[in-house]
């Protein structure tokens, strides 16, 4: 029977007519009102509850990715708003295509290059490597550099030091302050760990597949989108912004 099929099985979450599941745990008893959203979200990548130190670790690093201004996204959500302002949800969608490689989703380029690391090898040898690969490809390294912070990035630092503070710093830090200063060195800059690659080492050593480290920053943005959905409600931009862009667009034909 279809039902039976292994192609449908999923073992995050299931129902009975008095109950519902979610890894394990009931989700009326032992999680509504007994952990925070970041823990939610540490259950979903990990399948487990967090420790209360990784409780702490996880929760800071979605916070220090919730809100960033008027970036690209934010801008997406407010015009997309405009057009839609039937959609809430059509319009946070919108910002969260834009976490890519450039913004956000370099927090996933950055903790594959450290999962896929020898962590337990010369970690020198091992950042030499991945920044001789980027600079041959001619491509940025993930979770390096920063146009304004510098010569440190705060947020990383900050993480890192909740990530000491808790007793779970591993060899993941270290070699991505290696492929920082190694980085320096091979392309003539200041380029400090930024927060989405602590995030991606942190992430690493939290036992997060790279592949759904990218999903930290979507949750995180998702909250901050909708409060600047609500901002653009009460207080509308993308009237201005549209105004401004068509006619400096078009200026050239005056």
């Amino acid at each position: 029977m279809l039902g039976d099929s292994p192609e449908f099985r999923s073992d995050i979450s299931w129902s009975t007519s008095k109950s519902i599941t979610v890894f394990g745990h009931d989700l009326v008893d032992d999680l509504v009102g007994k952990v925070n959203l970041g823990d939610m979200g540490f259950l979903e990548l990990t399948g487990r509850l967090p420790t209360p130190g990784e409780s702490g670790v996880f929760n800071a690093l979605t916070v220090s990715l919730v809100e960033h201004g008027m970036t690209p996204s934010a801008i997406a959500a407010r015009l997309t708003h405009y057009g839609a302002p039937d959609s809430l949800q059509s319009a946070v969608a919108a910002g969260l295509l834009g976490l890519g490689t450039t913004f956000v989703g370099s927090i996933e380029g950055a903790a594959r290059y450290v999962q896929e690391a020898n962590l337990e090898g010369d970690l020198a040898a091992e950042a030499g490597a991945i920044v001789d690969r980027f600079v041959a490809a001619k491509t940025l390294i993930p979770g390096i550099g920063h146009p304004i912070h510098k010569p440190l990035d705060p947020r990383a630092e900050r993480l890192f030091t909740l990530l000491d503070e808790a007793g779970l710093t591993g060899p993941e830090v270290a070699l991505i302050r290696e492929v920082a200063r190694q980085a320096g060195i091979a392309l003539g800059k200041v380029l400090p760990v930024n927060v989405t690659g602590a995030i991606g080492a942190i992430a690493s050593g939290l036992g997060i597949d790279w592949r759904a480290a990218r999903g930290i920053g979507v949750m995180a943005r998702a909250v901050g989108l909708v409060g600047h959905v609500l901002e653009e409600i009460r207080r509308p931009t993308a009237p201005a912004i549209w105004r401004e862009v068509d006619e400096a667009a078009s200026r050239h034909h005056q």
